[in-house]
């Protein structure tokens, strides 16, 4: 990358309007993400679907440009991950980042007729309580800000669904202290809001000793899956020889995400100017896309008096 006569890096050419789907790296936050994806594209027009936490790896959809307006939509998807529950040990943070508050241990092993049967409990839809250092709001300040002040923060419960909970793998293990765990290997495949690390702490607490987080990889949000992603040097490596960042287009990103609805050049050029259009035919979102395979707009079916037209909820083409 050239640079500019005051020695900074020369701003990179803005990227065109579509997602990067990102293997995040362990150790950042999702907004250090952002704000790499912010440089890597030129612009500062560029948002994530769904937090995923520092200790946390794996699948993070970013908005460039007007693909930001899609984010609604992804964050709303649900999730897969795998991870390793270790039980034996409570933290304050349901995962490996937090201090030790309780260690019974499992030094006889856990019952497998008992560990089927809590995560049996925690399978479907279930309420959950948030963990404490989420990123809820409470009275206008986040739940881990206030955790983190010394505040007590209580979270109501709220509904979520737990379509997948299944155990692959465990290990007997010894924990830094000379504690003796259990690790479980799982996968999970959760609703939008569904906590994993309060999975591994309800576990843990149902069966009487304790669990928390220590590996979290997300492996699917939606219809992005971790084999469609890139590492952030991965992502800078493929840009063209200009080091314009290579983008999914909005087109194919709508196909990933939405129903889709091929429209005519006339509903097409209605669409642009904000008009209804005939009906989809489908349930809830569906993207409506050009004849040249350009996502047009968001749409939605609905009655207008007494005739079932689809509304255009985005527009996202010129007229």
């Amino acid at each position: 990358m050239a640079e500019e006569s005051s020695g900074r890096p020369a701003r990179r050419p803005t990227a065109p309007d579509g997602l990067l789907v990102v293997d995040k790296p362990a150790g950042w936050t999702s907004h250090d993400v952002v704000g790499r994806c912010r440089r890597l594209a030129g612009t500062r027009k560029v948002g994530h679907a769904g937090t995923l936490d520092p200790m946390a790896t794996g699948v993070l959809v970013i908005g460039v440009g007007r693909a930001t307006k899609l984010l609604t939509y992804v964050v709303g998807a649900d999730k897969a991950y795998t991870a390793t529950i270790r039980l034996g040990v409570a933290t304050t943070t349901d995962d490996a980042e937090g201090d030790v508050v309780d260690a019974p241990g499992v030094d006889d092993g856990v019952d497998p007729a008992a560990l089927d049967r809590e995560i049996g409990r925690l399978t479907g839809d279930i309420q959950q309580v948030p963990t404490t250092v989420s990123a809820i709001k409470v009275d206008g300040r986040r739940a881990y800000a206030r955790a983190r002040a010394g505040e007590d923060v209580e979270l109501a419960a709220r509904p979520v669904t737990v379509s997948t909970f299944e155990v692959t793998a465990t290990r007997p293990a010894t924990s830094h202290d000379g504690t003796a765990v259990l690790d479980l290997d799982v996968v999970v495949v959760v609703s939008s809001g569904t906590y994993v690390r309060a999975l591994a702490r309800d576990l843990g607490a149902a069966l009487g000793v304790g669990g928390h987080l220590t590996a979290l990889r997300r492996t699917r949000v939606g219809g992005y899956t971790l084999d469609r992603a890139a590492t952030l040097d991965e992502l800078e490596a493929q840009a063209d020889a200009d080091g314009v960042l290579a983008t999914l287009p909005l087109g194919d990103a709508a196909r990933s995400t939405f129903p889709v609805r091929e429209l005519t050049e006339a509903e097409t050029r209605a669409l642009g100017y904000g008009q209804w259009v005939t009906p989809t035919g489908m349930r809830g979102t569906v993207a409506g896309l050009g004849p040249d395979g350009t996502l047009v707009a968001l749409l939605e079916d609905t009655t207008r008096r007494g005739e079932r037209l689809a509304k255009p909820v985005l527009v996202l083409a010129p007229a």
